[in-house]
């Protein structure tokens, strides 16, 4: 691991008129139908899946 530098950098100014400001759009909630089906599984669950099925025992 290294040191401290020894010419520390000055804090960065933005451009004049630019605003740090974010806006989050999302309410976190979504309206599905009762009768919807279910989305497809993602890769790991996938994955999970298939190491579980072959660790199964067959009998």
């Amino acid at each position: 691991m290294t040191g401290p530098s020894n010419t520390p950098r000055g804090e960065h100014t933005p451009k004049p008129g630019i605003w740090w400001t974010t806006t989050v759009g999302w309410s976190g909630e979504q309206v599905v139908d009762d009768d919807a089906e279910p989305p497809p599984a993602n890769r790991a669950t996938r994955r999970a899946a298939a190491r579980a099925a072959r660790r199964r025992p067959t009998a």
